[in-house]
């Protein structure tokens, strides 16, 4: 089990995640050639997709959804909610709704969703597995949640949102409005929040862990990592930084 970032930050994500023949994309939000070009770079074509999974109806995670599965033919997975929300762009494709609450497989990929608190109409965040090895995955949620925790549990590679920092925020140049909408509930996770609920999981088997969705003005990596690092007790080199240029080449969970 692998898996891969295009790029991650408010101009756009999208994650890979490959076992055996099976390859699947978690959100799209980027231009179709500018997805290309990205997965190129990882060493896949679109043809090798076998579907997209959405997290939420947010611009920076479906822009390129739509027009990806519309010219490959690829299937998306996503939430009645988000369904509801994209009902117009995303006619004629393939379509499954899934439920928040029960896991689904993709070819040799087993799918967990789980609903997290952000501000859309029926978000969630994924757990992919490969019956052995489990990838947990978190970013769009504006705190944890005992919900959030239970499911990240003895995962064996975590992608966590860190996006801003707190004093970073409140002392940005953002309008009161947005800082209280990204700092807020239903916002997005900060270093510290992050780093409290790494601390309350089980990380005995964890192989990788990713910082993601790190905000270019409120946020550095180097804030991120150290936050990150101490609640794992690690040296910072083994946290990993998802950019918004380059994501992550892949990572292995072996």
């Amino acid at each position: 089990m692998k898996f891969a970032s295009l790029g991650s930050g408010s101009e756009g994500n999208a994650l890979l995640v490959s076992v055996g023949q099976t390859q699947v994309l978690m959100d799209c939000g980027f231009a179709l050639r500018d997805t290309l070009s990205r997965l190129t770079r990882l060493g896949v074509s679109a043809e090798e997709l076998c579907g997209i999974v959405v997290s939420h109806e947010h611009g920076d995670h479906v822009r390129g959804v739509a027009r990806l599965a519309r010219k490959f033919d690829l299937p998306v997975w996503l939430t009645h909610g988000t369904l509801r929300t994209r009902q117009q762009a995303f006619a004629g494709i393939r379509i499954h709704e899934i439920d928040p609450h029960r896991a689904f497989a993709i070819g040799d990929i087993e799918i967990t969703p789980y609903p997290v608190p952000h501000d859309a109409a029926e978000p969630v965040q994924f757990v992919f597995g490969d019956g052995a090895r489990r990838l947990g995955v978190l970013t769009d949620a504006g705190c944890g949640t005992a919900h959030i925790e239970a499911v990240l549990n003895g995962c064996h590679a975590l992608v966590l949102e860190c996006n801003h920092d707190s004093d970073m925020l409140a002392n940005g140049d953002y309008p009161y409005s947005l800082k209280q909408r990204v700092g807020g509930r239903l916002g997005h996770l900060n270093n510290r929040e992050a780093a409290a609920i790494l601390s309350r999981l089980d990380t005995g088997r964890l192989q990788h862990l990713v910082a993601a969705h790190l905000s270019r003005k409120n946020n550095t990596a180097e804030l991120a990592v150290e936050a990150l690092s101490g609640a794992l007790g690690c040296e910072a080199f083994w946290v990993g930084v998802a950019t918004q240029e380059e994501g992550f080449a892949w990572r292995e969970i072996t």
